[in-house]
């Protein structure tokens, strides 16, 4: 049987759900205080979760440019760069739900919104020191393609910079 996938807003109630799996995915994003979920929620462009049949299964954060609040380095990069766009800031998954199609459900979903948003460009990054390889494959394969890299973080950790037209 082929499992619902359901993609909505976040509320207050799913917070646990983020802060859990974003604290478990750590080592490949940023920490996520609740403070920073909080302003995240008031000034993103997407905060949504993502369901399965009904349980929480991921979730994403997505930010349009020109957010004065937001000073992510790489985020601070794409409005260097592109006048228009969306960053993803991160998508998560929960380790149950990985490989069944969720990922590219919810890209999907956020490229329709880009475009009914008048939005040219999707931007992110994926880190490539230390070495993501199944995130570079899937975006790839979602069509991204690099721009740019740079050192973050002190220079501990290097990034791709990558961008599809939508």
């Amino acid at each position: 049987m082929e499992k619902k996938f359901v993609l909505r807003d976040a509320e207050e109630k799913d917070y646990d759900f983020i802060l859990r799996v974003n604290e478990e995915n750590v080592e490949v994003l940023s920490p996520m205080p609740l403070e920073r979920l909080k302003l995240f929620k008031e000034h993103a462009d997407m905060l949504q979760v993502a369901e399965v049949d009904g349980e929480l299964a991921a979730f994403i954060i997505c930010m349009k440019e020109g957010d004065d609040w937001y000073d992510s380095e790489n985020y601070l990069w794409f409005c260097k760069t592109y006048p228009k766009f969306l960053y993803v800031d991160r998508i998560v998954l929960d380790e149950p739900f990985r490989h069944k199609g969720l990922g590219k459900f919810m890209y999907e979903a956020m490229f329709a919104k880009a475009k009914a948003d008048g939005v040219p460009v999707v931007t992110c990054e994926v880190d490539t020191v230390p070495y993501n390889g199944p995130s570079l494959l899937f975006h790839e394969v979602m069509g991204f393609k690099e721009v740019g890299a740079q050192y973050v973080r002190g220079g501990t950790v290097k990034v791709s910079l990558q961008a599809v037209e939508v």
